[in-house]
């Protein structure tokens, strides 16, 4: 409970240190100018307002897509004493342009299933979204439209079409071949020219790609585009290669396909991280 108050206080009393809620990843992140000045923060909350935190790097938010369209239906029926249960959706799902979000539409013809119960499918579909098939990551890009189904008079109800609509919308973010994206970042570094070659080289060993060099009064200023997860803690790196001579500004720009090989890393740490939560 005294989180947010030691927070607030301690950003009122240095101006230079910033908190924000990553939505994505229900962190809570602390930034500042670098690695001691975050952990000064850290102790005077302990000091001042007696709340000890365990500073880790803040989590990627990476998301989910398909790549290829696909179809998929699910149908929910239990049968118990008394009423059943009955549900049937059948959803049409394709890949949208990087940024697009997600969409839902609906072309029923014939009363496959009544209009009521549309609004459960959408439910049950935006439930879904919350988590992807590959590693559990929020859907994005992606437009599903329910095209087809049944019901029962007497056995459907919302939660049934809800629970079809859910279900059915999994299948087919497993068959629309599934891929991870990931936030890229621009970063600016400015740094003495005779450091040069040592930041071109690593940014290659970060999958960076070089947008822009312009040099400044004995400085040189490199414009790149890089992955977020590796520049999580680039002040450090930086630091080393410039003899704590160089600066850097970072700004999310848009997100990208993972490369296979990293796709097969994330999957099997965010498994790990999950049993870990079980156990």
């Amino acid at each position: 409970d005294k989180l947010g108050t030691a927070l607030a206080r301690i950003v009122e009393e240095d101006p230079t240190l910033a908190v924000r809620r990553e939505i994505d990843t229900s962190e809570t992140v602390l930034s500042g100018l670098g690695e001691t000045h975050i952990e000064v923060a850290a102790e005077k909350m302990q000091r001042k307002f007696g709340v000890n935190v365990e500073l880790v790097t803040p989590k990627v938010p990476y998301k989910e897509t398909i790549t290829v369209p696909a179809r998929a239906e699910y149908k929910h029926k239990k049968q118990t004493g008394g009423h059943g249960q009955y549900g049937h959706v059948m959803l049409e799902m394709e890949p949208l342009p990087r940024g697009s979000g997600i969409e839902f539409a609906e072309k029923i013809v014939g009363g496959a299933i009544p209009k009521n119960y549309i609004p459960a499918v959408e439910k049950g579909v935006a439930e879904a979204e919350h988590e992807g098939v590959l590693a559990g990551y929020p859907v994005v890009d992606l437009r599903a439209t329910v095209y087809d189904g049944s019901f029962h008079p007497v056995d459907s109800s919302e939660i049934c079409f809800k629970i079809a609509g859910s279900q059915a919308y999994k299948k087919g973010l497993a068959q629309g071949q599934p891929v991870l994206l990931e936030p890229i970042a621009n970063i600016r570094i400015t740094a003495p020219e005779t450091f040069t070659g040592d930041i071109l080289g690593d940014l290659n060993t970060k999958r960076g790609r070089v947008q822009g060099m312009q040099p400044e009064g004995g400085m040189n200023i490199i414009e790149a585009q890089v992955p977020l997860s590796e520049v999580q803690r680039y002040a450090i790196d930086l630091r080393s290669m410039t003899q704590g001579k160089g600066s850097y500004t970072l700004g999310i720009s848009h997100y990208e396909e993972v490369p296979a090989h990293v796709t097969q890393k994330i999957v099997a740490e965010r498994q790990a991280e999950k049993e870990k939560e079980k156990a």
